[in-house]
C-alpha cells in the first residue's frame, strides 16, 4: 500500500502516544513530526556490524520511537495497536509486521504474522515477536535467522535474545552455508550464541551433511570469529594409509589473553592414541610455541616402545637491545617422521637442531652467547656441539676521514661423542678496515683484514692415527687483502628498439698468503670444526673465503672478473639479465689437493627473465673449461596464467662435482652412480572459483626412475572445503648394495583434508603425509 494520508495520522498518533520520547531538537524543544520524519522510515543504524556505543538507562528511555502503519487503534493512551505494514524503528532494533501491538506504560512492543525484526546483529523473520523497546529483550517463535557480521543463519522454534548480544536458540539449527546450500548443518536441543565473546555453545547436538545426521554431540563449543574461548572444538575424522582410520578430538585451553594451548586426543586406528600438546605465549622477552608428542604403545612398531616429539621455539626483543632465539626440537628415535605424522617436522629432515642465544645489540658493537647442538636423524653420525660460543663484533663506520672499522671475533667450544674427532676450544680475532669509495657511475672498495686464530685441541691418536699431525695447542695469524670495484654503464640505444640495457663490469682482487694450517683439525680442506666448503656460483666468485668457517683459510692470489647486462621496460621495470665470470688464479687455486695447478676457475652464469609478467625463466651453470665438464646447471620456465601455473625445471650436478665439494661418509655410489640429472614437472589449475587441480613429478633422467610424484583436488566453496591427495615418493632401500643394483621402493601416502569455514578459522581435519620434498618453488629475481 503506497503511503497516504492514513499512514501519516498513524505515525502522528504513535508519536503522540509516546509524547517526549518522540523527537527533539538540541534545545530540548518538541518538533512536529511530520517536519523531521522522511517516510518511509529508513535508518543506517540497523546492521551496520559496528560495536555500539554503550549508553545510560537514560540514554536508552530518551531514544525516539518512530512508527508508520495503515491504521492505528488506541485504548485509554496504555497500548495502541498498529495494522497494516507497521514500521516501528528505535534506536538500533527495527520491526516490520502486519500488526504490532505497543504497551506504552511497559515500552514493549509485540508484533504478529510475517514480523521482520533487525537489531545490530541479526536479521529474522518470525511469526511472533516480543520485545522491550528499552533493554531490547526480545523473544521469537518459528524464526529463521541470520547474523549480520558472520556468515551464520538457520531456524530456531524460539530465540531469546538478552539485552544486544546473547541469544538463546531452542529447537534449532545452525550453519555457515548460503541459503539453498545444505552441505552442512548442526541441529541442536539448544544453542547460545554469545556475539560479545564470538562463541556458541550446542547442547545435544548431531552434525548432518546434506540432512544425513553424521555424528551425535551432547556438547560442543565452536567459535563464531575471533575470540578465544575454552572449550571442546570440532572433533575431525579422516582415512590414511599408514594410520587408518583417525580421529581427531582438540581441546582448546584459552589460559590468558597472552597465554593458550591446544591438547588433542588422536586415535588411530593402527598405531594407536597419541597426545599432542601445543603451548602458545606471548611475554615481554617474546613470543614462544612448544609442541609436545606423545604414543605411548606404537600398535605398528612395538619394538620402538614408546614415541615421543617435543620442540621449543622461541623468539623476542627485550628493551630494544636484549634479543632471544631459542630452537629445540627432539624425537624418540631416527625413524620418528618417517612412522608418524608429525607438527615437529617431516620425513625429509635429516637432523634437528638444538640451539639458543641470548644477544646484547647496541649501535656500535653487540655480544653473543650462544649454544648449539644437533640430533641426527641416521646412524654413527656424530656432530659436533657448540658449547658455548661468545661472540663480540664491533663496527666503526667513518671512524677516520672515509675509513670503516670492523672487529670480528668469538671464543668457541667444540665438544664431540665421537672418539676419533678431537675437542677444541677456538679463539679468532679478525679487525678489518676498508674505504668505501663511490660515484655515480663507479664504486671501489679497498681492504684489508688481519685473521688470528688460536686453538686447543683435545685428541686421541691411537683410535685415530690421521689425529698424530694435530698439535694440542697452536696459533695462526693470516692477512688479507681484497680490492673490490665496479663500473655501471647505460646504453643510449634501446635493445631490441624497446629496452634500455645496462652494463656493469664488476673486478676483485684477493691475496690471502699461503700459510701451513696442517695441525689444526679441518686445515687441510677436510673436515673441521665447523667449515664446509662454499659452492661457486656466479655471486660466490667475489666472496673473500671459500669455506665457511675460520678452521682453513684457503690461499689466494686471484682475480674475480665478471659482468651483469640488465634490460629495462619503458617503465623501468627489470624484464632481463645475465650475469657471468670467473676466477683467475695466479699461482693455483688455494685447495690443498695435490697437482690442482688450474689458472682459472669454472665459467659461472646466471640468468633471469620476465615476460610481461606472466612466463619467468631462472637458470644457471658452472662450467669448467680446464677439464672440459659441465658441473652444475639448473633451469625452471614457469607459465603464469589467470587458473594457474605450469612449471618445467631441470638441476643437474656432476659426480665430480659432488665427490670433490661434498664428504661423504658412506660410499657415494649408494646415493648416486652418475650424479644428479633431475627433470621436474608441476601444475596447479582452477578449473572454477572451487575446484582447484594440482600436480607433481619428478624424474630421475639417468638412472631413469620416478622420485616422487602428487596428484591432488581441492573443492572450496562458502562454508566447507575438501581435499585428496595421493603422493608416491622414493625411500630409502633395506640393502645396502649400490643404487641400480636392485629395483626402487616407494611409499605411497593418501592424504584426506576436510574443513568447514566460517566458524572463526577454518576448522577442519588434515589426515596423511601426502606432500613432497621437491615441492613447488619460485627462484625467480624479477618480481617473484
Amino acid at each position: 500500500m503506497s503511503f497516504t494520508s492514513r499512514s501519516l495520522l498513524a505515525s502522528f498518533t504513535g508519536c503522540l502516544l509516546y509524547g517526549s520520547p518522540a523527537i527533539a531538537d538540541d534545545a530540548g524543544q518538541s518538533i512536529p513530526p511530520e517536519n523531521n520524519i522522511i517516510f518511509p522510515l529508513k535508518t543506517d543504524a540497523v546492521n551496520s556490524c559496528q560495536v555500539p556505543v554503550k549508553m545510560s538507562k537514560e540514554e536508552e528511555d530518551q531514544q525516539p520511537v518512530l512508527i508508520q502503519a495503515d491504521s492505528v487503534e488506541a485504548h485509554n493512551n496504555s497500548k495502541a495497536t498498529y495494522k497494516g505494514n507497521v514500521h516501528v524503528i528505535k534506536g538500533r532494533q527495527e520491526i516490520k509486521a502486519d500488526n504490532i501491538t505497543l504497551h506504552q506504560q511497559e515500552n514493549i512492543a509485540i508484533a504478529e504474522g510475517n514480523v521482520d525484526y533487525s537489531s545490530m546483529d541479526m536479521r529474522s523473520k518470525s511469526d511472533k515477536v516480543t520485545t522491550d523497546l528499552n533493554t531490547e529483550d526480545t523473544t521469537m517463535i518459528n524464526t529463521s535467522y541470520k547474523m549480520s557480521c558472520q556468515p551464520i543463519r538457520g531456524t530456531a522454534s524460539r530465540v531469546l535474545k538478552t539485552g544486544q548480544a546473547i541469544y538463546q536458540l531452542e529447537d534449532a539449527s545452525f550453519t555457515t552455508c548460503p541459503a539453498g546450500d545444505k552441505s552442512w548443518r548442526f541441529k541442536a536441543s539448544d544453542i547460545e550464541l554469545d556475539q560479545s565473546d564470538e562463541w556458541a555453545t550446542f547442547y545435544n547436538a548431531r552434525f548432518e551433511i546434506l540432512d544425513v545426521p553424521i555424528l551425535y554431540l551432547p556438547y560442543i563449543t565452536v567459535p563464531v570469529g575471533d575470540t578465544r574461548k575454552t572449550g571442546v572444538l570440532i572433533p575431525s575424522a579422516g582415512l590414511d594409509s599408514k594410520n587408518g582410520f583417525e580421529l581427531s578430538v582438540p581441546i582448546y585451553w584459552n589460559i590468558a589473553p597472552n597465554y593458550d594451548a591446544t591438547t588433542t586426543i588422536n586415535y588411530m586406528e593402527k598405531r594407536g592414541t597419541q597426545l599432542e600438546g601445543n603451548f602458545r605465549y606471548l611475554t615481554d622477552f617474546g613470543s614462544g610455541e612448544i609442541d609436545a608428542e606423545y604414543l605411548g604403545d606404537d600398535a605398528k612398531y612395538k619394538e620402538k616402545g614408546a614415541r615421543w616429539g617435543a620442540s621449543w621455539n622461541h623468539s623476542g626483543i627485550y628493551k630494544q637491545n636484549w634479543k632471544f632465539e631459542v630452537e629445540y626440537s627432539q624425537v624418540s628415535d631416527i625413524t620418528y617422521f618417517q612412522d608418524l605424522n608429525s607438527s615437529i617436522g617431516t620425513r625429509d629432515e635429516g637432523q634437528l637442531q638444538q640451539s639458543g642465544e641470548v644477544s646484547y645489540r647496541t649501535q656500535d658493537w653487540d655480544l653473543t652467547m650462544r649454544v648449539r647442538d644437533f640430533q641426527v636423524l641416521v646412524d654413527n653420525s656424530y656432530p659436533y656441539r657448540l658449547m658455548p660460543q661468545m661472540e663480540f663484533n664491533y663496527y666503526a663506520p667513518q671512524f677516520y676521514n672515509e675509513f670503516d672499522f670492523n672487529l670480528n671475533s668469538h671464543i668457541s667450544k667444540f665438544e664431540t661423542d665421537d672418539p676419533t674427532k678431537p675437542s677444541a676450544t677456538r679463539v679468532h680475532m679478525e679487525p678489518k678496515l676498508s674505504l668505501p669509495l663511490s660515484g655515480t657511475w663507479w664504486s671501489l672498495t679497498p681492504e684489508t683484514s688481519l685473521l688470528y686464530t688460536y686453538y686447543t685441541q683435545e685428541f686421541d691418536a691411537t683410535k685415530d692415527p690421521s689425529l698424530s699431525d694435530l698439535a694440542a695447542e697452536t696459533d695462526r695469524t693470516i692477512p688479507e687483502v681484497r680490492i673490490n670495484g665496479a663500473i655501471y654503464l647505460d646504453s643510449t640505444h634501446k635493445f631490441l628498439g624497446e629496452y634500455l640495457q645496462t652494463l656493469e663490469p664488476k673486478i676483485q682482487y684477493l691475496y690471502v698468503p699461503e700459510v701451513d694450517q696442517s695441525d689444526i683439525y679441518g686445515g687441510t680442506g677436510e673436515g673441521g670444526y665447523d667449515s664446509s666448503k662454499l659452492q661457486l656460483d656466479y655471486y660466490g666468485l667475489f666472496r673473500d673465503r671459500q669455506y665457511s668457517g675460520v678452521d682453513y683459510i684457503a690461499a689466494a692470489n686471484q682475480f674475480s672478473i665478471g659482468a651483469t647486462s640488465r634490460f629495462y621496460d619503458d617503465a623501468y621495470k627489470e624484464r632481463m639479465n645475465i650475469s657471468f665470470g670467473q676466477i683467475l688464479y695466479m699461482n693455483g687455486s688455494g685447495t690443498s689437493n695435490e697437482g690442482d695447478d688450474k689458472n682459472s676457475s669454472a665459467w659461472a652464469i646466471e640468468s633471469d627473465f620476465n615476460y610481461d609478467d606472466y612466463l619467468f625463466y631462472h637458470g644457471g651453470i658452472q662450467y669448467d673449461s680446464n677439464v672440459d665438464e659441465l658441473q652444475v646447471a639448473n633451469s625452471t620456465i614457469e607459465y603464469r596464467h589467470s587458473n594457474g601455473y605450469v612449471q618445467l625445471n631441470y638441476r643437474y650436478v656432476s659426480k665430480n662435482y659432488i665427490e670433490s665439494n661434498v664428504n661423504f661418509q658412506d660410499d657415494l655410489d649408494k646415493i648416486t652412480q652418475h650424479g644428479i640429472y633431475q627433470a621436474g614437472f608441476l601444475t596447479q589449475y582452477n578449473i572454477s572459483n572451487s575446484w582447484q587441480l594440482q600436480a607433481q613429478y619428478f624424474h630421475d633422467t639417468k638412472e631413469d626412475y620416478m622420485l616422487e610424484a602428487l596428484v591432488g583436488a581441492t573443492y572450496l566453496s562458502d562454508c566447507w572445503s575438501f581435499g585428496l591427495t595421493y603422493s608416491d615418493q622414493l625411500i630409502a632401500p633395506e640393502t645396502s648394495g649400490s643404487i641400480g643394483s636392485y629395483e626402487p621402493e616407494y611409499e605411497s601416502n593418501l592424504m584426506l583434508s576436510i574443513a568447514i569455514r566460517g566458524l572463526g578459522t577454518n576448522t577442519g581435519i588434515t589426515s596423511g603425509t601426502a606432500t613432497n620434498a621437491l615441492g613447488y618453488g619460485r627462484p625467480f629475481y624479477l618480481n617473484n
